[in-house]
């Protein structure tokens, strides 16, 4: 077994503070100094992974002290063997997490960081203040003793003279300053809802990641960062998760692309064979497929071209009447009967199941999701317990088939989101990320 390959973890004290734009730079920079760059996020994000994917040239792998269990997080560490290091993106701010413990902890980035031993890098936007920047990273730095510091970057700096004053508060906290970014307002990706637009979204990702790279270099101390990186020992051994077949049709496209990389892995790994189609391309599942699964993702954006698929929906609705079909989120709305767009038009979907969603009638849904089945998932057989994340802002106007699942939130409290099964078909609103470890 190889040495573990040191890391760190790029966090922040909120949201919105440029770690992102932090993370890709940083992904590219060394990628491109000759390192194999092994990328991660923590907490349960769906969209930034394809970020990190496209910026490292390695597919990224969440990890959630919340929803995974020890041999799935061990499981997933040991996807970093052949890197030479590791650069993880926090999600939120740093301590930031649920209130109710989970399978390890509580999801904050901050677990992440002590669970792998990767210092932490935090962002820091100094916009509207200077010394006080340095009261911020000190709280920060002295609230978890134990969590390893690697120092800051001071992004959003106005001026040298600002630049001066942010770093004289700095020195007297004993604070590293490891870069200085100054203002720009160019350096933003696309966001939608709470998060960035999706990957294969962007009009041109390579020449902004590009960008964010030349930036970095010129104004973050990379070897510094590199030379920071740690690690708590050798990955343990563990298991990503089973298939739930072993020929798998998997939509993938801009309307459903929310798969979490690490399932598909495991899936792989296992021996499954992954059989990619795209309903926006009118393209029927593969017809000798052992299951059709469609993963969550946008399919509100693109209803009228999933309503006019026909092949698409011939295949599935065939595949339907002797094989398991599932969806999750987009996917499950997909499934349903009906989904109503912002504007108040109604499209047709596969009618699978009875579900009717709207988005002209918005309501937010965020947040953890223990379920335990009431009826069998494929790969998973009633009373089993699963964790996921949901994340949209549709509304249900009917669900009129049978629950799948006894739902609930981080804390406990039941959620009404349950799920639905008829027939060989199932769909939750949530994004399944492992069951619960036995």
């Amino acid at each position: 077994m190889t040495d573990t390959p040191g890391g760190i973890l790029i966090s922040a004290p909120s949201s919105g503070t440029g770690k992102t734009t932090v993370m890709l730079g940083l992904l590219r920079a060394l990628r491109d100094s000759g390192l194999r760059v092994q990328p991660y996020k923590s907490g349960p994000d769906y969209i930034d992974p394809a970020f990190h994917r496209a910026a490292s040239g390695r597919a990224s792998f969440n990890i959630d002290t919340w929803a995974m269990h020890d041999d799935l997080l061990n499981g997933i560490a040991g996807q970093m063997s052949d890197a030479d290091i590791c650069v993880a993106e926090g999600s939120m701010g740093l301590y930031d997490g649920v209130a109710t413990r989970g399978q390890t902890g509580f999801g904050s980035s901050a677990e992440t960081a002590l669970r792998m031993g990767w210092p932490v890098v935090l962002v820091i936007d100094v916009g509207g203040q200077a010394q006080s920047a340095a009261a911020t990273a000190l709280g920060f730095r002295a609230y978890a003793p134990d969590l390893p510091f690697a120092g800051v970057i001071l992004n959003r700096v106005a001026s040298p003279r600002h630049e001066r004053l942010a770093r004289l508060g700095m020195d007297q906290a004993g604070i590293r300053v490891l870069g200085v970014l100054p203002r720009r307002g160019d350096l933003t990706l696309p966001e939608r809802h709470l998060g960035l637009i999706q990957a294969v979204e962007h009009p041109d990702l390579e020449k902004a990641i590009a960008g964010y790279s030349d930036f970095l270099t010129e104004h973050v101390d990379i070897a510094a960062i590199r030379d920071a990186a740690a690690s708590n020992g050798v990955p343990k051994s563990g298991h990503l998760p089973a298939p739930p077949a072993q020929r798998i049709a998997l939509a993938k496209d801009a309307a459903f692309s929310f798969a979490y990389p690490h399932l598909v892995k495991g899936w792989r790994d296992a021996g499954a064979e992954i059989l990619p189609f795209s309903p926006l391309g009118n393209q029927a599942p593969a017809a000798d497929a052992d299951i059709v699964w469609l993963p969550g993702g946008y399919p509100e954006l693109h209803a009228g071209n999933i309503a006019s698929a026909e092949t698409f929906l011939s295949g599935l609705r065939k595949h339907a009447e002797t094989r398991p079909v599932h969806g999750e989120c987009g996917g499950y709305m997909a499934l349903g009967t009906a989904l109503i767009d912002k504007d108040g038009t109604r499209h047709q979907m596969a009618g699978l199941l009875g579900l009717v969603t709207s988005y002209e009638k918005r309501k937010f849904h965020l947040g953890y999701r223990r379920a335990v089945l009431q009826s069998a998932l494929p790969g998973y057989e009633a009373g089993q317990a699963l964790r996921g994340h949901e994340f949209h802002y549709s509304s249900i106007l009917d669900q009129p088939d049978s629950p799948l699942a006894d739902v609930f939130d981080a804390d406990g409290n039941p959620v009404p989101e349950t799920g639905s099964r008829r027939g060989n078909v199932t769909g939750t609103f949530f994004h399944l990320i492992t069951p619960e470890a036995p």
